[in-house]
């Protein structure tokens, strides 16, 4: 097959494109490189089967392919928020412009979507049932809401057009890759523990998050593209929560630094919980993660120190 990948150079993307060039299909790649980085993808570069193209999904791009994976769209909150409305129309513009290229290549197309669109649960763990509670006014809203309505426009393609749609919901992920300036927990306390640097705790401490390892996450990924039809959203994380003050005394341990734990206030919005029920891919995917978070870490900590 010959695959597209937005936001193939990014965090993610980049370890899609691998799994793809490994399974011998052509992969091109379309990002802009406005978080995605070229290092990313550089090994593939001088492969007959791979192709990069800088591009950005929100403006229309005609090529033929045979399937679709669409990653663009910036996933930290520092990131999205510091462009919210390129944001909001890399998600929703982005989407019309890939769905519409799967409608005329008749190609399959998987929505990397995420647990942000269940917002500030009020239950855990979130099941592909639960609506979500969004503030559309907030901070936030720009990936939110974008990733909610894109997961809309997903719907409305297949259900009005037939586009063989796939779309994962995907849950806090980590790994080789991470940028050590992206804002997010897992590469903050590293990179702040590495350095003895005090190490930044939002509120107290208690709000949880589920943490996957990229691997399994790309292995679920795969998984349900390659699947018999799905077209309903799937969750695809670690069910197992862990509190931001065990994550930080985690890291401080497993990189033995000198680094102190200081709280600072909660962001707005920001989510008390993170939890996924997987059952669903479990039942329909037989997935489950498989890489225990210490190990993990100590693959995203050997990565960072080496990329600070």
């Amino acid at each position: 097959m010959r695959i597209l990948v937005t936001g193939g150079a990014g965090f993610l993307g980049s370890h899609i494109v691998d799994r793809l060039v490994g399974l011998k299909h052509s992969v091109l790649v379309v990002d802009n490189l406005y978080t995605g980085q070229r290092k990313n993808i550089e090994d593939h570069l001088h492969n007959s089967n791979f192709e990069f193209l800088r591009h950005d999904v929100t403006i229309p791009l005609f090529v033929e392919v045979d399937g679709i994976f669409n990653l663009a769209c910036p996933a930290s909150p520092l990131h999205y928020q510091r462009d919210p409305v390129q944001t909001l129309k890399t998600s929703v513009q982005g989407a019309i412009n890939m769905l519409g290229l799967a409608k005329r290549t008749k190609s399959r197309i998987l929505q990397s979507s995420t647990s942000e669109i269940y917002g500030d649960p009020k239950f855990s763990p979130q099941h592909e049932s639960y609506w979500g509670n969004v503030n559309p006014l907030g901070i936030r809203a720009c990936y939110d809401e974008g990733k909610r309505v894109a997961e809309t426009l997903f719907s409305d393609y297949h259900r009005q057009y037939g586009v063989d749609i796939r779309i994962a919901r995907i849950f806090n992920t980590y790994g080789p890759r991470m940028s050590s300036g992206d804002g997010r927990v897992v590469s903050n306390f590293i990179v702040q523990a590495l350095r003895n640097e005090d190490i930044t705790v939002y509120g107290d401490g208690s709000q949880t998050r589920s943490f996957c390892y990229v691997d399994d996450l790309i292995d679920g990924l795969i998984t349900l593209f390659f699947s018999s039809a799905n077209h309903e959203p799937i969750n695809l994380g670690n069910p197992i929560p862990t509190s931001m003050l065990d994550l930080a005394k985690e890291i401080i341990s497993l990189t033995n630094s000198n680094s102190k734990i200081v709280f600072r206030s909660l962001p707005q919005d920001d989510p008390k919980t993170r939890e996924p029920d997987i059952s669903k891919a479990k039942a329909l995917l037989n997935w489950e993660p498989k890489v225990s978070r210490r190990e993990g870490l100590l693959e995203t900590i050997k990565y960072l120190s080496l990329n600070q």
